[in-house]
């Protein structure tokens, strides 16, 4: 039988796989990872504030910013006031059409993938696992 000592390993290094698989996808692709992952939130075509994002996907603030304006200064996106402090980020037409050819290879491979594994409660465990770790690690002390 098997310690939860070795199975919480065998979760880390899966977690590492998927992670790596992105990250050679990305380079097969071009597309750097934190553009990858500025692309990523906003796909559904919603209007997300940058720091909306970077609380979700744990991306540093001045690092999003960076990579918003590149892809301003491209024209896939754009900065629209909602009379609030935040701007939020919206994909233009051209974003549009850059976001389809980089994520809808991705999207397809995702959901071939993770398929027969949404048909149990993965994802809500999932939720509820990543929950969890930042409720311990938040109780770490030195």
């Amino acid at each position: 039988m098997q310690s939860n000592r070795e199975k919480i390993r065998r979760l880390m290094i899966a977690i590492n796989q998927i992670d790596e698989a992105y990250y050679k996808v990305l380079r097969t692709l071009s597309i750097k990872d934190n553009a990858f992952v500025l692309f990523y939130a906003i796909a559904d075509g919603k209007s997300y504030s940058q720091k909306k994002i970077c609380d979700e996907w744990s991306v540093p603030r001045t690092t999003l910013n960076t990579i918003v304006q590149e892809y301003i200064k491209k024209e896939y996106i754009c900065l629209v006031s909602t009379g609030h402090k935040e701007k939020e980020i919206v994909l233009t037409e051209k974003g549009k059409i850059f976001v389809k050819k980089i994520l809808t290879p991705i999207f397809i491979a995702e959901e071939k993938a993770i398929e027969p594994f949404l048909k149990t409660m993965f994802v809500e465990q999932a939720e509820s696992l990543a929950e969890q770790i930042k409720n311990e690690f938040n109780n770490i002390k030195l």
